[in-house]
């Protein structure tokens, strides 16, 4: 299952950004998604499992739906056959799944466990999945820091955190804030990335979508 969502340029999607692409009109991403991360906390403040928010928009619902053989009904929704019969279709995720939640703390990534629980649902007209990312160890984040990427590593995806961060079950003092990408905070950079981006090619550029990265911060007190 790979997500496809609207074409649209860079600029659409990150402002400034259009400062950097005059003359680079194939370096953008393909697809656009917006959503965010929740974050789930057992007993005494640890972190177990990352729930996983993507959101399409109307023109790739339709076409998200087309692709899996299904049409919408005379009320512009699902059947719950369908939806459901959705659901498993798009449980099945390709080996090179990226993520789109890449968690970090004290530098170290946190290593996460398979995506489970997809569910998807029509919200406005829209297609929502929703997913869970459980870590393999549960993380103690008394006193500490979690930073959490929101991107696919090839930029062929653009995430945006559109949702503000919920924090579920017993996080004791921990709040969640987030950190919007910022295209001049390292402009030299960035252009010489966008440059090397082709069109219909996946970039070789390692890790590249975490240049142009929302993330999601949590500190617990």
């Amino acid at each position: 299952m790979t997500p496809r969502f609207r074409r649209q340029t860079l600029c659409a999607a990150t402002g400034l950004t259009c400062l950097l692409l005059a003359g680079q009109a194939s370096a953008h991403p393909h697809v656009f998604i917006d959503g965010g991360v929740d974050f789930r906390f057992g007993p005494d403040a640890k972190l177990e499992a990352l729930e996983v928010t993507w959101r399409y928009d109307e023109f790739e619902t339709l076409y998200t739906l087309s692709a899996q053989g299904l049409e919408l009904n005379d009320a512009g929704g699902l059947d719950e056959e369908d939806r459901l019969a959705l659901v498993r279709q798009l449980s099945e995720w390709p080996e090179d799944f990226d993520g789109s939640a890449h968690p970090v703390v004290d530098g170290v990534a946190i290593p996460l466990e398979w995506p489970s629980d997809l569910d998807a649902h029509l919200v406005d007209g829209r297609l929502q999945l929703t997913f869970v990312r459980r870590l393999s160890t549960p993380l103690d984040m008394q006193g500490r820091e979690i930073d959490v990427s929101f991107h696919e590593s090839t930029y062929f995806f653009a995430f945006s955190v559109t949702d503000q961060p919920d924090l579920f079950g017993d996080p004791g003092p921990c709040s969640a804030r987030v950190v919007d990408f910022d295209p001049d905070s390292n402009s030299d950079e960035l252009a010489k990335t966008l440059a090397k981006l082709g069109r219909e090619e996946t970039p070789e550029i390692a890790n590249v979508g975490a240049l142009f990265a929302d993330r999601i911060v949590v500190r617990c007190d």
